[in-house]
């Protein structure tokens, strides 16, 4: 067999780089994961920037895991509306870390982190126990908040026992499956497709709704996307975007098509990031189900979207 070897190197200088053979090693590792963020194959100089985020990596990882024992993490929920009816048919959990010396810490800042060290398994873990047992407190409450979404991560759905993971969180919850939507994206799904449809026919056993996330920013293929045991299609904000763009004849070309794509294989279809009345309208016209946006509004803390579902109550009522 024909092997063919590529290498990532990271270099320090003496003395610039440190006085001896200890400091001289760890900042020529610096400077070679530097090398891979570059994509690897190639080699980079030692610079005190890079010992400088090496330290802060290393602050945040950390942090991040005392994140769950200090019970620093929250979700924040992002109401999904029909675009039929108008109403509040569900909202999706979003993760927030309120750290307390650093304040908000954003999701597109630890949560790759969390992916690399493997702590997405706990905080996952956590989202979904957090997100079905604030759904039923709202059903106690007498409020209708439809199917909560919970985004799945990649090494989530890999996981041995994720079947039973999500069996056990919805029987300690008391919250009806059908209450549960799990969210995946493409890429996951179609690494390994016969794998994934084996977890997926799991999960739907378990009567939870499935659904795609980003759908059309990965590579799917068409042949098994109908093979998948999935409920629901969710349009990438990126093609949202496009509409309302001022070019009328690509104007939202891709949201139709997924639209119909979505309806010929009897899926529902969501679109996300919607934020102007322009693009609202458009969606509508062409026949998506539900949407969610800042338009409609941000993701909010779990007693803002209970006031939500209680003013949807009281306009039901009229």
């Amino acid at each position: 067999k024909e092997l063919y070897v590529t290498c990532s190197a990271g270099i320090s200088l003496y003395p610039q780089d440190g006085p001896d053979v200890d400091t001289l090693l760890k900042n020529a590792d610096a400077a070679m994961y530097r090398a891979k963020e570059h994509g690897r194959s190639n080699f980079q100089f030692y610079t005190s920037e890079m010992n400088e985020r090496v330290n802060e990596r290393l602050a945040l990882e950390n942090a991040l895991r005392r994140a769950l024992e200090r019970q620093e993490l929250a979700l924040h929920y992002q109401q999904k509306v029909s675009l039929k009816t108008g109403a509040i048919v569900g909202a999706e959990a979003l993760v927030r870390w309120l750290h307390p010396e650093w304040g908000l810490v954003r999701p597109a800042r630890f949560i790759p982190l969390a992916e690399e060290t493997g702590l997405i398994l706990r905080i996952g873990e956590w989202v979904l126990r957090e997100a079905c047992r604030q759904a039923r407190a709202w059903l106690g409450a007498g409020l209708q908040p439809g199917v909560v979404s919970v985004n799945l991560s990649v090494r989530q759905f890999k996981q041995e026992g994720l079947i039973r993971t999500v069996s056990r969180i919805l029987e300690e919850t008391g919250l009806d499956p059908a209450q549960l939507e799990i969210e995946l994206t493409e890429s996951m799904v179609m690494g390994n497709v016969d794998a994934a449809i084996a977890v997926l026919q799991g999960l739907k056993q378990l009567g939870v709704a499935l659904s795609v996330d980003d759908f059309g920013t990965g590579y799917s293929s068409l042949s098994y996307l109908k093979d998948l045991p999935i409920d629901a299609l969710k349009i990438d904000r990126s093609f949202v975007r496009d509409i309302g763009g001022g070019d009328e004849a690509d104007e939202g070309v891709l949201a139709q098509a997924i639209i119909s794509l979505g309806h010929a294989l009897h899926l529902k279809v969501v679109a996300e990031g919607v934020e102007t009345d322009a693009q609202m309208r458009f969606l509508r016209r062409h026949g998506c189900d539900e949407v969610q946006g800042f338009y409609y509004g941000e993701p909010v803390a779990p007693m803002a979207h209970a006031k939500l579902l209680e003013s949807a109550k009281r306009k039901a009522r009229r």
